[in-house]
């Protein structure tokens, strides 16, 4: 989910940078070829009318901890996106636990949502979307169900002309050795949307890369070239992978691949791995993902779909399942 973002600027403190790169990913030869299975139905629908998550159902976050998967989802009602929760043993079947989050204090009373989830040292840590114009937070809870908010912003703004400036939004954190790393959206004054990446030891300072963007829209034409957002990030067959979501012109929402041997430099993979809605109800969104990868080497994503082309809200989402499968040459 994305709204058109504020033109105020809101910089007092715009952060810190530094230069990296993660982790060499290992070994392995790349695939040449990928293959979506898709189920054509979604696996966690809308709630009924008047419910916290009536309206969308979106923004996916799957962590997993002792054999259940923690769902941490974004609902809007209207007028206000929340985060929730939902549980499951399989992936498909989700048992919703309601409502954890909602916009408090300088977090106004839009969003509180479109975050990312991770199991850190026995506590459920969530950084998400909050402010207007947007900048990520950080909650916690050790089971759940109780949750506590950092308070400040953790990932601000950007200083004056730069490509964040004026939004940082869609967090996607992954650890590696004694890094966090989180991928993100900036948005800079001429509304463009690019994806970036920082670091931090803590998951509360964070360093943004000096050499952000990382992967710029696509070529006029192309299914990003009006926007990028919503990055999912993980290591296999000797690279870094990313899904994230592209918008067109007619703001329909598919989903890109992209590959790095860095993290930092990223290209996109082959245009026949995009991610297109085929059904009624994702037929002009899919977008959001989240990933795990499975023991059989295929990776699980979890994405919103929706059938209203919109950049933010109001599309029907609903969460959907689907299979990326990797093919030998």
């Amino acid at each position: 989910m994305r709204r058109g973002l504020a033109v105020v600027v809101l910089c007092g403190s715009c952060g810190r940078y530094a230069g990296f790169e993660l982790p060499g990913p290992g070994g392995g030869a790349p695939p040449v070829k990928v293959r979506w299975d898709v189920a054509p139905e979604p696996s966690l629908v809308r709630g009924p009318a008047g419910e916290w998550d009536s309206v969308d159902a979106l923004n996916p976050s799957v962590a997993a901890r002792a054999g259940l998967l923690w769902n941490l989802y974004s609902g809007y009602d209207g007028k206000t996106w929340h985060t929730g929760a939902a549980v499951s043993r399989d992936g498909v079947a989700w048992e919703k636990r309601g409502k954890v989050l909602s916009p408090s204090g300088w977090e106004g009373g839009y969003i509180a949502a479109n975050g990312s989830a991770l199991w850190e040292g026995g506590e459920l840590r969530y950084w998400y979307q909050a402010g207007d114009p947007p900048r990520i937070a950080l909650a916690s809870s050790a089971g759940g169900v109780s949750w506590r908010k950092h308070g400040a912003e953790v990932l601000p703004l950007g200083p004056y002309g730069s490509w964040d400036e004026r939004g940082v939004a869609d967090p996607y954190v992954i650890r590696e050795g004694e890094w966090l790393y989180m991928y993100f959206l900036g948005q800079d004054r001429a509304r463009r949307q690019r994806l970036g990446v920082a670091r931090s030891r803590d998951g509360i300072v964070w360093d943004k890369h000096r050499a952000n963007p990382v992967l710029e829209t696509g070529e006029d034409g192309a299914f990003d070239e009006n926007g990028l957002g919503e990055p999912a990030v993980w290591k296999q067959h000797g690279r870094w992978w990313m899904l994230y979501t592209g918008r067109d012109r007619a703001e329909y929402r598919r989903i890109g691949l992209a590959w790095s041997s860095d993290g930092v430099k990223w290209r996109r993979f082959d245009e026949s791995a995009v991610f297109a809605g085929a059904r009624p109800w994702n037929r002009k969104v899919v977008c959001d993902p989240s990933v795990e990868v499975a023991p059989d080497g295929s990776v699980r994503v979890w994405y919103g779909g929706g059938d209203v082309a919109h950049p933010a809200e109001n599309i029907h989402g609903q969460i959907g399942l689907a299979i990326l499968r990797w093919e030998a040459p």
